[in-house]
């Protein structure tokens, strides 16, 4: 009797099948189960060798089972790569663990692995226990952990994506020549590599310690205002007060400088005097630190 021979099957179909079954977050014989990969090449589990031959050694199953193994090794690198600090305050067993829960909740979906860890404080926030922070552990110690993986996930985006170098900026210099009534009827227009962070911790602080390869203790709680930018491929952060943080979201989000000063200076009381001097340092250390592109006229 003639044991039937499948019919030859199309690379690019194998190839998709492969990364279906390789890429799923539970396992090798899940993968082949799943839809997707069932979609390119319709087996179950116990047809894998119809597919991908055994070796002297190994059943199908098994040599996927090594090639699987390596795909989320690799991940898990790029993890502890993209985190480091993070790691440093879980220790890499307890890193690794949060990682793979992560990549099974958030597989990858990129054909770069910049994206890999761009989900990994929501992640950190969905699975936050509910009461306390572990055992021995303070019951706030998961929001540091999530702002400090916002603060790394922040660094790793502003390195990463467009700057502005080589580019002429709005300078100190050039901003106080702009006359009283064009400055407050104008908009600062923000460069691309800006972002702004409010967090519960001041992170940045026990981040800046690790790099420098101290074992700092990790900070009490308290409101921290960053702003975060690139000059020269070097990412630099500054911390700002609360009302400097709401002034300069204020301006980014497309207000002119008139209506940001009018609600700021309504909101802050009595002492006009000493928000007008911190109003002109702000603007000049801003502008001087390449926060701004232009100056454009309001509508």
């Amino acid at each position: 009797m003639t044991t039937p021979v499948s019919p030859p099957r199309d690379l690019g179909h194998i190839q998709r099948w492969m990364q279906a079954v390789l890429m799923h977050p539970v396992g090798i014989a899940e993968g082949i189960a799943s839809t997707e990969a069932r979609r390119h090449i319709d087996v179950g589990p116990d047809q894998a060798e119809t597919v991908v031959t055994r070796s002297r050694a190994l059943t199908a199953l098994e040599r996927l089972g090594i090639y699987g193994y390596a795909y989320y090794a690799r991940l898990l690198e790029c993890l502890r790569e993209e985190f480091p600090v993070l790691m440093h305050a879980l220790t890499q067993e307890v890193f690794d663990a949060f990682a793979v829960g992560y990549l099974q909740a958030y597989p990858s979906r990129s054909y770069t692995l910049l994206q890999l860890g761009a989900n990994f404080p929501r992640y950190l926030a969905e699975t936050r226990p509910r009461e306390g922070g572990g055992e021995g552990l303070p019951a706030d110690w998961p929001d540091f952990l999530i702002d400090l993986a916002t603060l790394e996930l922040t660094f790793n985006e502003v390195f990463d994506g467009p700057g502005v170098e080589g580019e002429c900026l709005l300078d100190a210099e050039q901003l106080q020549a702009v006359t009283a009534e064009r400055f407050y009827d104008s908009r600062l227009v923000g460069v691309s590599c800006l972002r702004l962070l409010p967090l519960l911790y001041p992170v940045h602080r026990y981040f800046t310690a690790v790099r420098r390869h101290d074992d700092p203790v990790p900070p009490e709680a308290a409101e921290t205002y960053l702003a975060v930018t690139r000059q020269r491929y070097v990412v630099r952060h500054y911390e700002l007060s609360p009302p400097a943080y709401r002034l300069l979201r204020a301006l980014l989000a497309g207000q002119t400088v008139g209506e940001v000063i009018g609600q700021e200076a309504h909101a802050g009381g009595p002492d006009l005097g000493r928000f007008a001097v911190n109003l002109r340092a702000w603007f000049r250390d801003w502008a001087a630190e390449g926060f701004f592109r232009s100056l454009e006229r309001g509508s």
